[in-house]
């Protein structure tokens, strides 16, 4: 973070515990997901240092990134649309060729390594739970 940049959390936010949890909640969605390589992983939360993920795999420590955060709320939001739309086959979904992205799976968008990427899934499931209420 640049020393003139300022955090947007509120002061009473327990940075540590959200970066803990953040951590977890993501390497528990790779899981799910069968997403087992971890130079996937490193792409996914925009990391080019293995020790650094390490040290965040083995102890879910340290200190997130605005980017990072942005990459796992992403993650999280793919995860939560694919759990209300395909329940019983989120994992797969991630991993199947879909029309929609050129005949890629939505993994390979994600590991394209931006977050425009990440938000690119995201944005395409939001619209798709929204057409169930329409």
């Amino acid at each position: 973070m640049l020393a003139n940049e300022k955090e947007n959390f509120p002061d009473n936010i327990d940075k540590d515990k959200l970066n803990r949890v953040a951590l977890k909640t993501f390497f528990n969605i790779c899981k799910q997901w069968g997403i087992d390589n971890y130079k996937d992983q490193m792409i996914l939360l925009g990391l080019s240092s293995e020790s650094t993920f390490y040290k965040w795999k083995n102890n879910l420590n340290g200190k997130l990134s605005k980017d990072t955060l942005e990459r796992i709320s992403y993650i999280m939001g793919i995860y939560k649309a694919l759990q209300i739309l395909l329940p019983y086959s989120a994992k797969n979904w991630v991993k199947t060729k879909n029309p929609v992205f050129d005949n890629t799976s939505p993994l390979k968008v994600m590991l394209h390594g931006n977050v425009a990427d990440l938000f690119i899934i995201r944005n395409y499931l939001d619209a798709e739970r929204g057409s169930l209420y329409e």
